[in-house]
């Protein structure tokens, strides 16, 4: 055989090395595991930010019972919230029920903060149980409620008080909640007592200034003959619940009813102050000046552009005067939307006319002035464009729907017809709103005259 044809020698088989295939083993679950707790970490991540973005406390609150549910992949989750000495319950938020567990639960009181939970309450620190039905303390449970086998509970603390209590039920894999999903809720019920305590500032923040804002605007005083009535309601946008909308109503000495509505651009203490500046250098100048309602306006404009620094505002003021037997109306606008008339007979239509600049443009343009007849029982309309404005739709649709809902109940009194507009109104919040509406007597001002005598 030549030396190409010797048969050629062949290695010898690899034996598996059983200690090669254990490292590598090892290793694969390493990389598995380390890639879990990333994924965790992105998770928690992404939970804290969804929490701590809202605002609302309701929003903030269950934003967290579904964020945690998440984290651990629970069937079930809910959030206590304790009474302010700690020991009982004074809020209850469950999520995960189906329609169907929902019903079965309808007409049960919620929870009273016995068993597991009082539990919880009693010793404030974090609670698994990975058989519930065995528990010595699960008890409590009323009928319908869905069979719930693992829990794990932890507290959520607010600058050292125990605010409430976070609780997560059955893992969607069937097995009992372990120490990683414990430590991972605890980190987010830290981020969230944060959350919780900016809402609850922000919460605080808004009824004040709601309430500073109800203050700057007046309370109606007695007009009779006419009746009247104004509604006033925060932007519920955040950041916008100051503004610069406001109302006015007084009885002149000539026997006219002086009717105003007005809006200063901007959502903040300056609008909210620049209303009160505005409205109250007007009551003066309507009580100094008989003459029409431009006029009034023009030197309102010039007063503040010599004396503040008031932001450019819309205004409608009108004048409700004796006219023979009946009324008629007199008003100017300066940039605003016009009156919306609803008659005595049920109809609504608005009173489109030339209007006047803005205050704060340009003190040398005049403005027009506009009347119309009244009849007894006639109601005139004024609101602020937080009544009718939508981003999503035409300024006209929203016209439109105010005069639909206006005419559909026209002879409703007129605080509930004040509510009832403010309560179907076709804006989408973004804006506060105010709205103003008078009604003339009954009879002629000379009738209202004898009766006062007699």
């Amino acid at each position: 055989m030549s030396g190409d044809e010797r048969p050629q020698r062949q290695p010898p088989p690899t034996v598996p090395d059983p200690a090669w295939d254990a490292d590598l083993g090892s290793i694969a679950e390493q990389f598995r595991q380390l890639t879990r707790a990333q994924a965790r970490m992105q998770a928690l991540l992404d939970a804290v930010l969804s929490v701590s973005r809202e605002l609302e406390l309701t929003v903030v609150l269950r934003r967290l019972v579904s964020a945690a549910m998440h984290l651990v992949d629970a069937r079930y989750g809910a959030l206590t919230v304790l009474s302010e000495d700690g020991t009982e319950l004074e809020a209850f938020i469950p999520l995960g029920l189906s329609d169907t567990e929902r019903q079965r639960l309808a007409g049960v009181d919620p929870p009273h903060g016995r068993g597991l939970l009082a539990l919880m309450i009693e010793q404030r620190e974090p609670l698994r149980v990975d058989d519930v039905p065995r528990h010595p303390d699960a008890v409590g449970f009323p009928a319908g409620h869905p069979p719930m086998r693992t829990l794990l509970g932890v507290a959520i603390g607010v600058h050292g008080r125990i605010y409430g209590n976070l609780y997560l039920s059955d893992r969607r894999d069937g097995r009992p909640f372990d120490e990683q999903d414990e430590a991972v809720v605890l980190a987010l019920a830290g981020a969230a007592g944060i959350a919780i305590e900016n809402a609850r500032l922000y919460e605080q923040i808004r009824t004040s200034t709601d309430h500073f804002q109800r203050l700057l605007l007046p309370t109606l005083p007695d007009l009779t003959p006419f009746t009247a009535a104004a509604i006033y309601r925060a932007a519920t946008a955040p950041d916008h619940h100051l503004g610069g909308d406001w109302y006015d109503a007084l009885l002149l000495p000539d026997g006219a009813c002086a009717a105003i509505i007005g809006d200063v651009l901007g959502h903040d203490l300056t609008a909210a102050a620049a209303m009160a500046q505005t409205r109250n250098m007007l009551r003066a100048l309507l009580y100094d000046r008989r003459t029409p309602p431009s006029l009034v306006l023009g030197q309102l404009d010039v007063t503040l552009h010599a004396t503040t620094d008031v932001p450019v505002t819309t205004a409608c003021l009108a004048r409700i005067e004796p006219d023979g037997d009946g009324w008629r109306l007199h008003w100017s606008t300066a940039g605003h939307l016009p009156p919306l008339l609803l008659t005595a007979d049920g109809h609504a239509r608005y009173l489109h006319a030339e209007p006047g600049v803005p205050l704060g443009v340009d003190t040398r343009l005049p403005r027009p002035d506009h009347t119309h007849p009244l009849v007894a029982g006639d109601t005139v309309l004024l609101f602020t464009d937080g009544l009718i404005e939508h981003p999503d739709r035409p300024l006209d649709a929203g016209l439109d729907r105010l005069a639909a809902t206006a005419a559909a109940h026209t002879r409703l009194p007129l605080d509930e017809l004040c509510r009832t507009l403010a309560d179907h109104n076709p804006s989408d919040g973004h804006d506060d709103l105010a709205l103003l509406a008078v009604r003339t007597p009954p009879t002629g001002l000379d009738d209202h005259r004898h009766a006062k005598k007699a």
